[in-house]
């Protein structure tokens, strides 16, 4: 199946991985994934876990889409994803 990303998705990278100065990783504490970077923490929900887990450099953004709507059968999922990892971007969190 082909996924076609929202008009926006053309402004990241074209395989977004981590930005180096952050860790994530799951947090048993708090019961769920957080980015790590040197001045803190940012504590995720399931949905931000989700995509930043796919964020390893290796997969477009339209893999990613693709990725999570076959592992929650479902579709119409670009907009949203989309949306997350430009908030991403805006924060550094990938590159």
């Amino acid at each position: 199946m082909m996924v076609t990303p929202a008009p926006s998705a053309m402004n990241l990278p074209s395989h977004p991985t981590l930005n180096r100065l952050f860790r994530l990783q799951y947090e048993e504490a708090q019961k769920t994934h957080v980015l790590l970077y040197p001045e803190g923490m940012v504590k995720l929900n399931q949905s931000a876990s989700e995509i930043l887990l796919l964020c390893d450099g290796s997969r477009t953004v339209e893999d990613i889409i693709a990725t999570l709507e076959a592992k929650f059968t479902t579709s119409n999922l670009g907009k949203d994803i989309t949306s997350m990892l430009e908030e991403a971007q805006r924060r550094n969190w990938i590159e």
